[in-house]
């Protein structure tokens, strides 16, 4: 963690990685919307050459988010998939990576339809049982790909454990921390080698930008992840990258609503008659709750549930809501409801979304920041057409 910031997480938020303009005085780190910079003699530059290589408002962000998840080096890119997708160019042909059974969908399809064909194998294992990440483990495993909680059914996996085995067979341990965001979880404190994000989620927070960030404290990964970032081109626009930063400054009151928010509606969906089952690790009757408790700040805004009556029974309440908006995506001030196995895993293959447990009556929630009274009487009446 970088060692002079004993500051609290929100100051830091607000400060960590920002300045002022010294010709205006602009409290808010201007946006600069500059593709070149000046040299004042060849080959010599002031920090910044080219802005794909480097701008000063991207950087800011990527100094506060790296702050922020306690490490030192970040690299924002232009989505969620591309922060992933470049995750893996630290690969090889003939690697192996173990990643969690319950993943977003974009990045199974980014996994086995794209990477596969560099020569780069994937085995998909349920970590809530660390053993079977254990035996997952081969001679040429490069990399662990964890998703926690994961992406829809909420599962919980130990990180701590985790990296342990990683580093025990000197592979990486890689964390996607949407869900969770650093206001709740921090995996490289827990000993992770490499944090990503969909910025679009809850660091936007907003839903009007899309992009991504990788995080990581080790020098020879940021090195590497530099050389990368700029021989691809993957950055994040600037303008987007001056909203993320505008964003993390409410990340922490943002969170902690959503949080109360979703706890609230999840008590109230394991209470009603037409809910079978709710996937929300604030739960006690979640298998993973002690474990979330104890490596977790709190439990986040995401949710899933299964409803009684299947398919039909799903479709009707998604198209009964109001308040709840029906679209993919997460991590917004406003509350989104939509169908994992026809929208957001559609791409999954069936037969790996159901041995996952993803049926065809799971619904996922995004619970947003309004009045809680509004959500339940929403899902009330949406429920009653189930």
């Amino acid at each position: 963690m970088p060692p002079s910031d004993s500051r609290g997480f929100r100051t830091r938020s607000i400060h960590a990685g920002q300045y002022r303009d010294e010709a205006t005085g602009s409290v808010i780190t201007p946006l600069f919307l500059t593709s070149t910079y000046e040299q004042p003699a060849p080959g010599e530059h002031t920090g910044y050459e080219y802005s794909r290589s480097g701008n000063p408002t991207r950087a800011a962000f990527e100094a506060c988010i790296a702050n922020l998840e306690g490490a030192r080096y970040g690299f924002a890119t232009a989505s969620g998939n591309l922060a992933t997708g470049t995750a893996m160019f630290l690969l090889k042909a003939g690697d192996h990576v173990v990643a969690s059974d319950d993943l977003y969908g974009g990045t199974v399809r980014l996994f086995d339809q794209l990477f596969t064909a560099f020569g780069i194998a994937f085995s998909y294992v349920d970590m809530t049982n660390i053993d079977n990440l254990r035996g997952a483990m081969q001679s040429n495993t490069r990399m662990v790909w964890v998703e926690t909680p994961s992406n829809p059914l909420t599962k919980i996996i130990d990180i701590v454990a985790a990296a342990e085995i990683a580093h025990a067979h000197e592979a990486l341990l890689a964390v996607d921390n949407t869900f969770l965001s650093p206001a709740f979880q921090r995996p490289i404190e827990l000993g992770a080698d490499l944090v990503v994000h969909s910025t679009t989620k809850y660091l936007g927070g907003h839903s009007d930008l899309v992009a991504g960030v990788m995080v990581t404290d080790d020098d020879a990964l940021g090195e590497r992840l530099a050389y990368i970032s700029n021989a691809l081109g993957i950055i994040q626009a600037t303008f987007d990258a001056w909203l993320s930063l505008r964003s993390l400054k409410t990340l922490d009151v943002r969170m902690k609503a959503h949080e109360r928010n979703a706890l609230s509606l999840a008590q109230f969906l394991s209470d009603h008659d037409k809910v079978q089952r709710v996937y929300y690790p604030g739960l006690p009757s979640h298998p993973q709750h002690a474990l979330a408790t104890r490596q977790m700040s709190g439990y986040g805004g995401m949710l899933s549930f299964d409803i009684k009556g299947g398919l039909d029974a799903a479709r009707r309440v998604l198209q009964a809501t109001e308040v709840f908006t029906l679209a993919e995506s997460l991590g917004g001030v406003e509350s989104l409801i939509e169908h994992p196995a026809l929208m957001t895993h559609a791409s999954m293959p069936q037969a790996m979304r159901e041995a996952a447990g993803l049926t065809d009556s799971l619904i996922r929630v995004s619970v947003g920041i309004e009045d809680i009274d509004d959500l339940k009487n929403d899902l009330e009446n949406a429920l009653a057409h189930a």
